[in-house]
């Protein structure tokens, strides 16, 4: 099975897809926008390279961080809700599972401490998917992840580093 996560924003939106059969990474990158093109056109682009990663690898479900707004830096969310928003529209249209985690369910369920730092999850994340180096930026090792801790709350899989 081919679980995709992402870590969506309007400006840089990372994703990564593993297979669970030998744990193995598939494809890892960022959507980048330009905060200088109009709303509609950024939103656009982030279905679109989305669409095309489901056409292209076909995952069964796409994993997401469930939305939280600091109460000083609503905008933020807002911001976020964009892109969140076309990465639900293309699991609606594509009829792909979507799961939300909170942000703390995922890092425990990769790193044992559901309030460990990006350096933590980033590291952990190279050591799970045997990778030479840590996936960059985080917003990529943020989605990979996602995906990761899918195999761990829904599949029962446990893979040591």
């Amino acid at each position: 099975m081919r679980i995709l996560g992402i870590d969506p924003g309007l400006q840089v939106t990372g994703y990564g897809i593993i297979d669970d059969k030998g744990f193995k990474l598939v494809e890892a990158g960022v959507i980048r926008t330009r905060a200088n093109t109009p709303v509609q056109e950024r939103i656009a682009k982030i279905f679109d390279e989305i669409t095309g990663i489901v056409d292209e690898h076909k995952p069964s479900v796409l994993v997401l961080e469930k939305i939280y707004s600091h109460y000083k830096h609503p905008t933020t969310a807002i911001l976020m809700g964009h892109a969140r928003a076309m990465a639900c529209l293309v699991c609606g249209k594509s009829g792909i599972k979507l799961v939300n985690y909170p942000s703390t369910r995922i890092k425990k369920a990769v790193t044992g401490n559901g309030h460990a730092s990006k350096y933590q999850v980033q590291r952990m994340v190279q050591s799970l998917l045997k990778l030479k180096t840590a996936p960059e930026p985080v917003d990529v090792s943020d989605a990979l992840a996602m995906a990761i801790s899918y195999c761990y709350i829904e599949k029962g899989i446990n893979f040591s580093p």
